[in-house]
């Protein structure tokens, strides 16, 4: 009966510890995916180069799905957690942030738009 009362009484510090597990097997995968990550931006550069497009059109994409991936991890985070309020202002705020980062992306196909006519 003891060991429940000391359960009970520092459940913080077992949450506390469950979410720093949490973290560590994020950052587990995040490190085994260094190397297919990596093998996948080499092949994105090399497409870049062959397809003539300029990076000022494609670096801006790139930093948005980056910004997904990141609001994605973070929102799971949350909900596990049990703070949905928080994981929604999270997937807001970045959608915000990848609005804005596409804002080249956008002027350039208003700018194209402009031209057609």
């Amino acid at each position: 009966m003891r060991y429940a009362e000391m359960i009970m009484e520092n459940w913080y510090l077992l949450v506390a510890a469950v979410v720093v597990a949490a973290l560590a097997a994020a950052a587990a995968v995040l490190l085994a995916l260094a190397e297919p990550l990596t093998e996948l931006l080499r092949f994105l550069e090399r497409l870049a180069e062959q397809s003539g497009v300029s990076r000022t059109l494609l670096t801006p994409l790139y930093k948005t799905v980056g910004i997904a991936l990141v609001v994605k991890m973070g929102d799971g985070l949350c909900r596990d957690a049990g703070e949905s309020a928080l994981a929604a202002a999270l997937e807001f705020a970045g959608t915000v942030c990848a609005l804005l980062t596409a804002l080249p992306l956008l002027r350039a196909v208003l700018e194209l738009i402009t031209e057609l006519r």
